[in-house]
């Protein structure tokens, strides 16, 4: 008797629920600027434990469970940092002796997320879906081109050095376009007006201007970070991109390896899908570099509090310590 007065109860409750939720969903609306454009402003954070490609092992499965996805994320090498990497810098501590090392010593700021990126109710296992293996389809020509940077990169002056240590953009391929995340400093702010859409990443404070309703410079154009220019499409902001920087063609991080060459184009796509998200899309197309067009989405998230300046140069002996350590060698190999 008492489960026949429950059961009703309960599924009255539920339906009330669901229809209560369904109708939150259908009461927000993308927010609008002055001048009726779809409002993408603020500070968005694109953190996320997944990659740019896929485990090759895990094939073309593109998304996986809930369940998987915790156990995926508990097991994240920065998700399990010991009190030791946390642990802040001891000016008095002694240098590391043979078998030892530093390698995970005052990783406390390193913030390269905690989650897998999540789109809908997919947890995502690449940023890649097309191909459908979540891997960058390079041609031959592409492999020839990683193997003479490779062969040019050096220590003889700066020059020789990437772009991530020498402080001209930031590092691997964060300031974009494509707009990647690295391990830290993943914050994006989005400046609109009716002419003009900014955005700034947190990375080297990169900053992107893109034109509204333009055309494209001459090919003798060639800034960091490309030449972008923007349309509206709908409720969602195109954003074309294409003579890149020569030196930016190769993008070094942790969590990727990118050959983008100058040649390339990159049509990106912002679009609001909630208070709190902005889904970013983006394809790479090159004929010689790509042996088809190639593209990603990635969940950007409402980031808390401020975006803070990356004072790249500020105390960084990094640049001067690689090129010192290089002499240093020279002279032994001499002696």
């Amino acid at each position: 008797m008492l489960n026949l007065q429950i059961q009703p109860t309960v599924i009255l409750l539920a339906a009330i629920f669901s229809i209560a939720s369904s109708s939150a969903q259908e009461a927000w609306e993308t927010p609008r600027t002055a001048y009726g454009a779809p409002d993408l402003q603020g500070i968005w954070s694109s953190a996320s434990i997944t990659t740019l490609e896929r485990d090759p092992a895990l094939g073309n499965t593109l998304s996986v469970g809930a369940e998987e996805a915790r156990r995926i994320e508990a097991s994240a090498a920065f998700n399990v940092l010991s009190e030791d990497d946390n642990a802040p810098s001891d000016p008095n501590r002694s240098p590391p002796t043979d078998g030892d090392t530093d390698a995970g010593y005052n990783a406390f700021w390193i913030d390269p997320g905690t989650r897998m990126a999540q789109i809908g109710s997919e947890y995502r296992t690449s940023f890649i879906v097309d191909p459908a293996n979540g891997q960058i389809p390079y041609t031959q020509a592409s492999g020839m081109a990683f193997m003479e940077y490779v062969r040019t990169v050096g220590y003889d002056g700066p020059e020789q050095r990437p772009l991530g240590e020498r402080c001209m953009v930031g590092f691997g391929s964060s300031g974009g376009p494509p707009m990647l995340p690295v391990l830290y400093n993943n914050h994006y702010q989005i400046v609109q007006s009716e002419d003009y859409v900014m955005v700034l990443a947190e990375m080297n404070h990169d900053a992107r201007i893109i034109r509204l309703g333009s055309t494209h410079m001459g090919e003798d154009f060639n800034p960091w970070l490309g030449d972008s220019i923007g349309y509206w499409e709908g409720d969602t902001l195109v954003v074309e991109t294409t003579n890149f920087h020569p030196q930016q063609s190769f993008r070094f991080a942790i969590k990727h390896v990118l050959y983008l060459p100058q040649s390339a184009k990159v049509t990106e796509r912002f679009t609001r899908t909630g208070p709190k998200s902005i889904l970013y899309e983006f394809t790479v197309e090159d004929s010689e570099a790509y042996t088809q067009p190639w593209s990603a989405q990635i969940p950007f998230r409402i980031a808390t509090g401020s975006m803070y300046e990356y004072a790249c140069h500020e105390g960084n002996y990094a640049l001067p310590g690689i090129l010192a350590g290089a002499r240093f060698e020279e002279r032994e190999a001499a002696d």
